[in-house]
């Protein structure tokens, strides 16, 4: 039974068996409520100005006229959205606009239950712009929003935490350290984590990050590519 408390959300795909598919899914879910299905970008935006909010979009990428990606890029305040697409090579485009998952066709039932927990996660937590730590160097303290974090490095008793602005090295051990990070980071290497959402790029073993290349060591691979439903 749908609720006042149900997840609205909005599907947005070309193709007719791709539509029927979510349709289904959405149906058997309780916690959402789907409230239309567009077949192209120009209909969702037609569909979103003329009835207001939305909570979460299920998006393909891969659409004619305007991709979903493109599309999603537009909007000013962009509800969560899960990428639904048959090509794995557009991963990593998803994670550039913090989408909360990536689904790849064809879609198991199990696999969209686990993207909507991640949903109904992000949504019961106290929101990640007001998340902080307090580090220090030397006699200073600073105060950082895990959002602004790029990535944190292992030096030896410390801990390197890059931003894009500055780099403060704190007394810790990397493993102390990374236990207290939000779960939007990944750990790629024995000596770096990554800020999943501030990631661009991953080619081979490497992935960037703003403009920092990282590399991935060969025992967090598999970790590192099931985190991007590679």
């Amino acid at each position: 039974m749908k609720t006042n408390n149900s997840i609205t959300c909005l599907i947005i795909d070309d193709e007719i068996s791709s539509q029927r598919v979510l349709q289904h899914f959405v149906e058997e879910t309780d916690v959402l409520d789907l409230k239309a299905t567009c077949n192209n970008a120009a209909e969702a935006f037609k569909y979103l100005q003329l009835n207001g909010n939305i909570d979460l979009l299920f998006l393909d990428i891969n659409m004619p006229q305007q991709s979903g990606l493109d599309f999603y890029k537009t909007l000013k305040k962009p509800p969560p959205v899960i990428f639904t697409t048959a090509y794995p090579q557009y991963a990593v485009d998803g994670f550039e606009v913090n989408a909360v998952d990536y689904l790849l066709k064809p879609i198991a039932y199990e696999r969209f239950l686990t993207a909507i927990n991640k949903v109904l996660n992000t949504k019961n937590t106290t929101s990640q712009l007001e998340e902080f730590i307090v580090l220090k160097e030397n006699k200073a303290l600073h105060k950082l929003y895990f959002t602004e974090i790029l990535f944190v490095e292992a030096f030896g008793d410390y801990v390197k935490v890059h931003t894009k602005e500055k780099t403060i090295t704190t007394h810790s051990t990397f493993s102390k350290f990374i236990d207290n990070l939000p779960n939007y980071f990944l750990r790629t290497h024995k000596s770096f984590s990554i800020n999943l959402n501030r990631m661009n790029h991953l080619s081979g073993n490497q992935i960037t990050v703003d403009i920092h290349t990282i590399p991935i060591g060969q025992t967090f691979k598999q970790n590192v590519l099931k985190a991007l439903n590679l």
